[in-house]
């Protein structure tokens, strides 16, 4: 397929699930702007992908911040002339039990990972709308599909990404426009480093063992790869895929099957 003459904004795009969807849809023929907060690791992407020969651009972006997502939008545009597909990758996770989770952490969490998604839907929406084509791709998690003890914050913000994803793809449904969640579950990325340290850190086990619990969770007994995340949003965004629409699609190796 080709994505010739498309625009495409990918959040969190710095790392990770959000580097390798930038790369795929590059290779398919959009032109990308990567965003986050972290100017070097965005810029580093979009340095990679014109290396390569593709359109790349890097754009600063808070996405939990009204005005930042503004200006964003506003510079997005600016460089692609339309953005028709919009991944929302950005996202952070911490860990507490409910009883000792703090209100700031709380509210930092679905700031970041539900507030942002409609921030960054809502910047290019309209657009999407006039065109009468967009597709709108929200990196969620299995979290969003079930519970998990000690990620309250983390696993209410990824429900209300998934409510999100499904009532708005009820309100565009008839202008062209999907929109649709993937739902990864431990992938090779800095974020599961993170989980490890920090099971490391609670419980004292070695990175070994605490890399052989995540893995344990999985029936394939394995991470997935950033890569198979971009492969999903790259059928998401398929002529053949506009079917597709309010859906939460799970890519855990079938950890969610019992």
């Amino acid at each position: 397929m080709s994505l010739a003459g498309r625009g495409a904004v990918i959040t969190g795009g710095g790392r990770g699930i959000g580097r390798a969807v930038a790369r795929a849809l590059a290779e398919r023929g959009a032109a990308v702007v990567v965003s986050a907060r972290t100017t070097a690791e965005i810029d580093g992407v979009a340095k990679e992908l014109t290396t390569a020969g593709f359109e790349a651009h890097a754009i600063t972006c808070d996405v939990a911040d009204e005005a930042s997502v503004r200006a964003m939008a506003e510079a997005a545009v600016k460089r692609l002339g339309t953005v028709d597909i919009l991944v929302n990758n950005a996202g952070i996770a911490l860990s507490n039990p409910v009883k000792r989770l703090p209100l700031e952490e709380w509210n930092r969490i679905l700031a970041v990972n539900a507030t942002g998604t409609f921030l960054c839907s809502r910047a290019f929406l309209q657009g999407m709308i006039d065109r009468h084509w967009g597709r709108v791709i929200n990196v969620a998690s299995v979290a969003g599909l079930r519970g998990s003890r000690y990620i309250a914050a983390y696993t209410a913000s990824k429900h209300a990404q998934i409510g999100f994803t499904r009532a708005l793809a009820a309100e565009v449904a008839d202008r062209g426009i999907t929109v649709n969640a993937i739902c990864p579950g431990y992938v090779d990325t800095p974020m599961t480093e993170l989980s490890v340290s920090r099971i490391v850190e609670k419980t004292g086990v070695s990175q070994e063992e605490a890399l052989e619990r995540i893995l344990a969770l999985s029936p394939q007994h394995r991470l997935i790869r950033p890569e198979e995340i971009a492969h999903v949003a790259v059928m998401l965004c398929h002529k053949d895929g506009e079917g597709i629409n309010g859906q939460a699609i799970a890519i855990d190796g079938g950890s969610g099957m019992h």
